[in-house]
Formats: C-alpha cells, structure tokens, sequence
C-alpha cells in the first residue's frame, strides 16, 4: 500500500473498510469499500424533503376568504396575544399555508401589521384577469351598408328620396386597410392558476374583383360602384338612365345596377343582377333585382317586384312584393307582400291597409287596417302548412333511403356472382349492373335534393318560432292576426298591441312607452 497514490483520506476509508471486513481478503474488503461508496453518492443524489410552510402563530379567529372564482382573497386577522407582535412575513406565511401564493397586495398586508387593522375583512391578494387579444379586421374606407334604407329624420319621418345603392370610386382609390391582430395578456388567480387569454387570429388576404393589395392597404384598380358581398370588395360597372323609361323601351337587362333617375311607365320589365334603383315614380312594372330594389316615390298599378335582397318604397299599392330580406315602406295598400326577413311600415303614416302581408320573423307596423273596416291580413312566421310539408319531406327520404339501401344489396349479390363466373357472367347481369348503377345515382342525387328542400324548412320553421306582430299605434276591427298555424280576427278596435304565439295560442300585450 505504501506505494499506492491514494491520498490520506481515500487510505483512512480503506482501513475503515478493512476493519469492517473482520479479517476478510484484500479483495472482499475493496468490494466492500466500493459498495459503501456507491450508497454514499446514491444518498447524495436523493432529493432532501420539502420543509414544511412556518408555522404561524396568529390568534385563534383568524381566518382567510378566498373567493369562489379565485381572483380575490381577504384575511380576518385577529388582535393578537399579549407581547406578541405580527409581522408582514407572518401574514405570508399564513396566505402560503392557505394556497394563495401569487397577486399579494403588499401594501394592505403592511398597513395590517403597522396600523393593527384587526376584526375585519382587509383584501390581501388579487389575481389578474387575463386580457383578451384583438382579431385582425378590415377597416373600410366606404359606407358598405349606406344604401340599405332610407334616412329616418329626427322628428320620426322617413326620407325615401335620400336613398341610393350607389358608391362611386375612382381608379386609386384607397378603399380598405387591415389591421392586423394583437395578441392578449394571460392571467393568474391568487391560487397560482393561469389564465391563458385565446389567441388572436388574423384573416385571410381580402378577395374581390377590381382591387389590388400592397402591404395591407386596398386600392381600386378601376372606376365603378364599389360594395361588400360576403366579405368581399366588388367594384362592378352601373347602368344609369338619365330621364325617364317608357314602354317604347320595353326591357331594361343588366347584369350590374340599374339606376333611373326619372319615372318609369307600367308594362316596362327591369332585370339587374344586382340592385336597381327608381328616382321618379313607377307604374305597374316589372322588377327582378340579384340584390335591393329602391323605389324613392313608391310604386302602384298592379305590377310586381321580386328581389333576393331588400325592398325600399315610399308606397306599395296593388303590387305584388317578395323580398329575400326586408321589405320597409311608409305606406302599403291592397298589396300582397312577403318577406323572409321583416316587413316594416314606419313614417307619417306607417299604414298597412288591405290586402295580405307576410314575414317570416316580424311585422311592425304604426297602423293596420282603417275606419271602413277593409280586410287586412298580417301574417309571420312560417306557413300554415309548412308542417305537413316536413313531414311529407321527411317520408319520402326515409322511402328513398330504403330504396337505396335495396338496389345496394342487389348490386353487391350481383357483383359477387360477377367475380365469381368472370368471363361467364351473363349477359343481363352485365346490363342489369349498368341499369341499377344508373338508378343509384337517380337516387342519391334525389336524397341529395329532398335534403336540401328539408333542410331550408326545418330552418324556415325555427327562424319563425319567435315571430311577432307589432302595431305601434291603431289597429282596426276585422284586420287579421297570424302566426304560424294560428290566427284571430280583431273583432273591436285598439292600440298599442304585440302579439306572438305560445304553445299554438296568440297572445297580445300591450306596448308600453316611458
């Protein structure tokens, strides 16, 4: 050993060893230095137990209030023994033991112990709310929605003649900015928990015709109308008529907007792709808009209107109106009207007076019917019989689904005979397969269709569930309440009445104004 580099202190753990070996071999007793110094550095690398929190030693009474949703916490601190004295770091403690770790509002936990504010509730900590971030959006330059009704003025009435469909703009013009989105702040509860805020998402570049983007800002690429449609900028050309249209012209065809600035003569059809506009007035014509028919001084004569969008008229008088969005006027007379949206009278007089009225989720009115009685019948909400049409609907799915699932079964007999016999497969299976492949997509192609058509009722039902009749003013004797599958007839006059539909029976309250 003397020869050995072991240092002083590795040889005095060598004779310990060897002494605990009680005379074994060299050998045996190096092992057992070996095993012992290995449970030495074992022992070293075992993670030493948490001390436990201090304990405190605050007065009998104490106690912590945290609240349910863990973004405050309050401490009634009790006055505390003779000579004792609380400190800052007692109160800490007492927050750790309780689980509040995080949000301390140091300057209460002070005052507590230097002003001895004791026997009430103090609030010691408070979490931190997280802060939600901001979604990229489009900023636009234009009014997207200026042309959608008339201006209604201060005194009530409504200016019909200031409404246009029409936004021009020019090749350069700057017409969008995006902004894109800023991300929040995460929280914490005064338990520690975090708070993660949602993240923030931006959009995707804007699509549309007749723009050009550079570094997020939107310019027009050519002179025209400009609109959003479905979240898109279109810049389309307009069709404007200076003067007015006779029946020597016939028929306007446009795939844009049609803009008249002059009356129009009974027996002339209009049809624009998108909205069309009439500055004078109009007799009994035809009008089919893509988009919003316009009418600034009304219309009358027994003509007809048809729009996918809304329809604006200072009058409607013995015409026929149906409208995929609104129809609001200041007058409607011996007119049948429907609406998918709302059908809305408002203005000096905001009259409906006979004919029949519908739509689907409300009709406002400030009177309906009149002093002679004259049949009035408004309508909401879905058809009378759009029930029995569902269920016919949803008879002919299920029979065609069952025919389906028949023709399948056959198909898949018969395919098996055909990988069975090969080449020998006769001759009518071969043409029966070709018959019965033609009738599956017959028939997929009719699920296809029923379940659009079931869809669009089963929505058309549930849009109108909570419609309404409001008449904000008169409402005449012999004037007709619909909605849904009920109805009643006004049999006296009265006033200020909303009427809907509970579980198949129409009720009436009375509007109340402060």
């Amino acid at each position: 050993m003397a020869g050995s580099n072991l240092s002083s202190e590795q040889l005095d753990k060598l004779k310990a060893a060897l002494a605990k070996a009680k005379g074994l071999p060299l050998a045996a007793a190096a092992q057992a230095l070996k095993a012992e110094e290995e449970a030495q550095k074992a022992a070293a690398q075992e993670p030493e137990e948490a001390q436990p929190l201090v304990e405190t030693n605050l007065a009998e009474g104490t106690y912590l209030r945290v609240e349910d949703d863990e973004m405050t916490a309050w401490l009634y601190l009790t006055p505390p023994e003779e000579e004792q004295v609380y400190t800052k770091r007692d109160l800490e403690s007492y927050l750790e033991q309780n689980g509040v770790t995080r949000g301390y509002h140091s300057s209460n936990l002070s005052a507590m112990v230097k002003k001895k504010v004791y026997d009430r509730e103090i609030l010691v900590a408070q979490g931190k709310k997280s802060i939600p971030g901001k979604d990229g959006y489009f900023e636009y330059l234009f009014s997207p929605e200026e042309h959608m009704g008339p201006v209604i003025r201060e005194d009530g009435t409504v200016d019909y003649s200031s409404m246009s469909a029409l936004q021009n703009v020019h090749k350069g013009d700057k017409v969008a900015i995006y902004h894109y989105a800023e991300q929040g702040e995460d929280g914490y509860t005064v338990r520690d928990k975090e708070l993660k805020a949602a993240p923030a998402r931006d959009l995707p570049p804007m699509r549309g015709k007749g723009i050009i983007r550079e570094n997020g800002v939107y310019y027009a690429q050519n002179d025209g109308k400009i609109e959003v449609k479905d979240g898109k900028i279109d810049i389309q050309n307009v069709h404007e008529i200076v003067g007015d249209v006779d029946a020597i012209i016939g028929k306007i065809e446009f795939f844009g907007d049609v803009i008249i600035n002059g009356n129009v003569e009974g027996g002339v059809t209009i049809r624009a792709g998108r909205n069309i506009e009439i500055h004078g007035t109009a007799g009994g014509v035809s009008l089919f808009a893509g988009g919003d028919v316009l009418l600034s001084r009304g219309i009358q004569g027994g003509g007809k209107i048809s729009a996918r969008g809304n329809v604006f008229a200072e009058f409607i008088e013995n015409t026929t109106v149906e409208a995929g969005g609104i129809v609001q006027s200041n007058v409607i007379l011996n007119a049948r009207v429907s609406a998918k949206d709302k059908v809305i009278t408002n203005g000096k007089r905001g009259a409906i007076i006979g004919g029949q009225v519908h739509a689907l989720k409300s009709i406002e009115a400030i009177t309906a019917g009149n002093d002679v009685e004259v049949k009035t019948v408004l309508h909401c909400g879905y058809q009378p019989e759009a029930f029995d049409m569902l269920l016919e609907i949803r008879r002919k799915e299920t029979e065609t689904k069952e025919k389906l699932a028949k023709l399948v079964d056959t198909m898949t007999e018969a395919l098996r005979e055909k990988r069975k016999l090969g080449a020998n497969t006769a001759k009518t299976t071969e043409a029966n397969l070709s018959e019965w492949n033609r009738l599956k997509d017959e028939y997929f192609a009719e699920l296809d269709r029923i379940g659009k058509e079931r869809k669009e009722l089963e929505e058309t039902m549930e849009a109108g569930r909570d419609s309404y009749i409001k008449v904000d003013g008169n409402l005449y004797r012999n004037v007709v309440i619909s909605i849904n599958a009920e109805q009643m007839i006004m049999d006296r006059n009265t006033c200020y009445m909303k009427y809907t539909a509970e579980k198949g029976i129409i009720e009436g309250s009375v509007i109340i104004h402060n």
